[in-house]
């Protein structure tokens, strides 16, 4: 052979060599993509009839393709809103739970106060006529502040039901000493003395205490329904970084670009893309878990102690037992009054008290529960509780259970049973890379997102602060302390609405002065008004600046 062939022939045969390695076979069909490409809604104009070189993809492989570039954009955009449709849809069950009992709830608590105040209305006008009706602006102002509290308001609970009592022992006291006249000061002075003279018996201090326990409950875990609702509602609605799109486009559609349509990525290669993508939601989970847990302790409080239908269903029959009360003593109170704020006035027109209408001394019957079936929205307190504690309790870690949610779905992964017959991100074989633990700062190695673990989503952090003060404020209201009252000079103190003074523990600036130390029974800690005479300006002085010095402390 001669020589010039040789040297012909070894350049030819390093050119073949340098050839791609299927020049020389066939081109594969994109029949199958076209068709699963069309299905997705797309325009087959875009898309070759036969595989071509791939040297243009961004995202997928540059091997030989099915995919253009308008094809690659146009499948990286639709993995972008299917990933914001399976996080939406994922996170259903939570979002729908906070917001159908939260409207439950809402519905319920408003219908109680409304049956209350007509049950108290159509009660009192049956049994005190126009006396009550005279006088009803008293009751009405005390269901009005409560529904106030209860939508919001800035109201202290416990000064307003001092208030209330003050007023209705001024107007009652004026009813039955019909033959006096008193000036404003001097039922000012009748109102100081509403917790020592203990006109309506032990029904205001109980009262006190089951109203403003229940009332915080109910209105706090109202409120963190609306925070799980609006947190659930806005952590659902996912904006993927650039690198979490990339990574979906590659888990999704590449697939298609290679010529597998029907290949679906492997369970593990799906946990690592959404633990980078969802990292931050991760983040959530211990804050909302703590949020959770608030919740069903306040739940508790709400299903027991503090339940607010079992104070509010009676409140009628306590208030008028208080009255009650009030007549039957009060040849006593006044006499304590006269001794405490001076002989008043005689009325201009003599009336005998005898001319108070008879009604106004009718006793009501004692108070049967199961004469009056709860209305409230066509529910009980307990049927409420006892489902949403059940819901609650399955919406805690769902957050960091998202990814393996996702992943689970059959129409988005091969499962973990086909783990060799499965997309991971190059071709159709198993996955090796070790799946990532939950959270932004352990995904710096995640080996399919390019997760910035230096900068935490700042919407996700306002919606964890969000939760943390709700969790505080549930707090507060399982052990009957209003947040929005706390002493911010002092915020472990426990004072505040619903704390401190409750059960009369600490004595009150208008206690009835007396020439010796007061009898206290150390069970109730109620200071015996009918020791000694008032006077001594001295000894009161003493005497107001210890209680002052003494409300301080149990504050």
């Amino acid at each position: 052979m001669p020589s010039w062939i040789g040297a012909v022939i070894l350049p030819l045969s390093g050119l073949l060599l340098s050839l791609p390695a299927r020049a020389d076979v066939k081109a594969r069909s994109c029949g199958e993509v076209r068709q699963a490409y069309g299905a997705k809604g797309f325009s087959l104009a875009d898309i070759p009839y036969q595989e071509i070189a791939g040297e243009h993809l961004r995202i997928c492989p540059q091997e030989y393709t099915c995919c253009t570039t308008e094809m690659e954009d146009k499948l990286s955009q639709q993995s972008k809103l299917e990933f914001e449709n399976l996080v939406e849809e994922t996170s259903h069950f939570v979002r729908t739970t906070f917001v159908s009992r939260h409207k439950k709830f809402d519905e319920f608590f408003r219908e109680l106060l409304e049956n209350a105040e007509k049950s108290l209305n159509d009660m009192f006008v049956r049994t005190y006529g126009m006396l009550y009706m005279q006088n009803s602006e008293v009751f009405q102002d005390l269901f009005t502040e409560l529904k106030r509290y209860y939508t919001g308001g800035n109201v202290n609970l416990e000064e307003m039901l001092n208030d209330f009592w003050a007023r209705l022992l001024e107007r009652m006291f004026q009813l039955i000493n019909p033959q006096y006249h008193f000036s404003e000061d001097y039922l000012e002075c009748v109102s100081k003395y509403t917790d020592q003279l203990k006109p309506f018996g032990d029904v205001p201090r109980k009262l006190k205490i089951q109203v403003t326990r229940a009332f915080i409950a109910a209105r706090t875990f109202v409120q963190g329904l609306t925070v799980g609702r609006e947190v659930a509602n806005r952590v659902s609605k996912v904006s993927p970084t650039p690198g979490c799109i990339r990574a979906l486009m590659k888990m999704l559609y590449c697939p298609y670009c290679r010529g597998l349509p029907t290949v679906r990525p492997c369970n593990n290669y799906c946990l690592n893309v959404m633990k980078g993508c969802l990292a931050n939601q991760a983040d959530l989970d211990t804050e909302w878990n703590l949020f959770i847990d608030a919740m069903l302790l306040v739940a508790e409080r709400l299903e027991g102690p503090f339940n607010i239908e079992l104070v509010m269903d009676p409140i009628d029959v306590k208030i008028s037992e208080a009255i009650m009360n009030m007549q039957e003593n009060s040849m006593q109170v006044s006499a304590k009054v006269f001794q405490g704020c001076g002989q008043p006035k005689p009325a201009p027109a003599l009336r005998s008290a005898r001319s108070a209408p008879e009604n106004f001394n009718t006793r009501f019957r004692p108070y049967n529960p199961e004469e009056r079936p709860t209305t409230a929205a066509g529910t009980s307190l307990d049927r409420l509780v006892t489902d949403i504690k059940e819901k609650l309790k399955l919406s805690k870690k769902v957050w960091s259970a998202l990814p393996y949610t996702i992943c689970k779905d059959e129409s988005v992964t091969a499962g973990t049973s086909n783990e060799e017959e499965c997309w991971n991100g190059h071709s159709k074989a198993r996955y090796l890379p070790e799946i990532m633990n939950d959270g932004l700062t352990n995904q710096i190695n995640n080996p399919e997102v390019d997760v910035d673990i230096t900068r935490p989503d700042t919407f996700i952090r306002q919606q964890i602060m969000a939760l943390r003060v709700m969790t505080n404020k549930l707090k507060n209201a399982y052990n009957g302390n209003d947040v929005n009252f706390q002493d911010t000079s002092d915020e472990s103190s426990g004072s505040g609405s619903g704390s401190g003074c409750m059960d009369d523990v600490c004595p009150t600036e208008f206690e009835f002065v007396t020439t010796e130390a007061p009898a206290v029974d150390p069970d109730r800690r109620e200071v015996d008004s009918s020791a000694g005479q008032p006077g001594h300006s001295l000894l009161s002085a003493a005497l107001v600046s210890i209680a002052l010095v003494l409300q301080r402390l149990c504050r």
